[in-house]
């Protein structure tokens, strides 16, 4: 089959509509649109059946019973209430402290965390950021090393969306429990693609989002655990009492079916999918490694996502890159920071120097990506490279074997 351009190979930031999910989700735009709320008539109980099945579904991909799942807008949304809802709820003031007590997370979380805990702090909390090591990981022994007395909250993402790169969860979930310390992830990378069981990771709150998993955007949960120890949270909103409370509002039933036919979906598939994309990824990597020199992956280059594939080219310029790729539809950083002319803050936290941390690919794959796809954006990639690379005088510098980092630079 001819290929269609641009290739889409930004899965990390969104996926298609898996056709399975529409077809779930259209009955309850025209025929089965009652409000889950409306209690006492066929199209109520019909959309309530909707999201109860949509409950069960998205809490058995997680390990989770129905009454853990509240429905949100999203990752974003479960961050915020997750992160504030347990500070505003548990705060814990030393004696003789002016602090509302302590969270742990790390400078290479996404902003939907990062922001959040800013705020927090803000609002009179303290906070600790770990930085990472060169490999992207965040271990259990760092999170023990950032804790206080007053420690309240460890929020820290399940698995990088930019570099893919997979953190010590289930082992910093112990340490919190040890400690009598909440612990939340941002699993929007990982739940849906890798296996999660909320009991056995030792995970107290969880966030994830159904467009990265092949279904409507708009659309996510919140897990908050319900026994050992029982989570509450003090809600954002107040209004019907919807959501335990959690989240008032009128239920988004359509979204809500399509999340949890995703959710089913993902279940079923995740392992097939998981084996084919390490192998595309394996290869993508190999191939442009194997042709172009002074070319680096990031992040840990075997605990990561097998999806997710961040190369910097060095002695390329970002913005050209970008332009001489326009036939693979990719990013240079994550979507939601891709607007700004900074940087990737999470490659910087990594300490990649800012010239490479701006000529980087951020490659993602998904269930429609082909080998035949994979092999063009290799070629596309190592030519585009190629050709930059015959325009910089630095490359030529540093094939004569001279070191740049030793060059004293005249300023005029």
């Amino acid at each position: 089959m001819a290929l269609q351009f641009p290739i889409y190979m930004d899965h990390a930031a969104t996926t298609p509509c898996d056709g399975r999910v529409v077809e779930a989700m259209l009955p309850y735009f025209t025929q089965k649109y009652g409000n889950s709320g409306s209690r006492n008539h066929r199209f109520g109980w019909e959309a309530e059946e909707g999201v109860d099945q949509a409950r069960e579904a998205a809490a058995k991909l997680i390990g989770a019973t129905e009454k853990e799942i509240i429905f949100t807008s999203g990752s974003t949304e479960s961050n915020n209430l997750a992160i504030k809802g347990a500070c505003n709820l548990y705060e814990k003031a030393p004696a003789g402290s002016k602090s509302r007590g302590h969270i742990v997370s790390a400078t290479h979380e996404h902003k939907a965390v990062l922001d959040p805990v800013k705020r927090m702090v803000k609002e009179g909390f303290d906070a600790t950021f770990i930085e990472p090591g060169a490999d992207g990981i965040i271990t259990a022994e760092m999170v023990k090393a950032a804790m206080r007395e007053d420690t309240i909250l460890v929020t820290i993402m399940w698995a990088n969306n930019e570099i893919g790169t997979i953190n010590e969860v289930r082992q910093i979930g112990a340490l919190c429990k040890e400690r009598g310390v909440l612990f939340h992830t941002d699993a929007t990378q990982w739940a849906g693609k890798m296996p999660v069981n909320v009991d056995t990771d030792n995970v107290d709150l969880l966030s994830w989002s159904s467009h990265k998993i092949y279904g409507p955007k708009g659309v996510g949960a919140l897990y908050v655990r319900r026994h050992r120890p029982r989570v509450r949270l003090q809600a954002l909103q107040d209004g019907g009492g919807q959501e335990r409370g959690f989240r008032p509002g009128t239920l988004n039933i359509p979204g809500i079916v399509g999340f949890g036919k995703a959710c089913e979906i993902a279940m079923a598939e995740m392992e097939a999918d998981a084996l084919r994309l390490g192998k595309l990824r394996k290869h993508l990597e190999d191939s442009i490694l194997a042709q172009l020199d002074s070319c680096a992956v990031n992040g840990h280059r075997e605990k990561r996502l097998p999806h997710i594939s961040n190369i910097s080219f060095g002695f390329v310029e970002g913005e050209g890159l970008m332009m001489a790729v326009k036939d693979i539809a990719c990013s240079s950083g994550s979507a939601c920071t891709s607007a700004s002319l900074e940087p990737s803050y999470v490659l910087k936290a990594l300490g990649v120097g800012d010239e490479l941390a701006h000529s980087s690919l951020r490659i993602s794959m998904g269930k429609q990506t082909t080998q035949e796809q994979i092999d063009f954006a290799i070629g596309n990639i190592v030519q585009a490279v190629k050709k930059l690379r015959l325009m910089s005088p630095l490359y030529d510098m540093h094939k004569e074997g001279i070191d740049l980092s030793k060059v004293e630079w005249a300023h005029h």
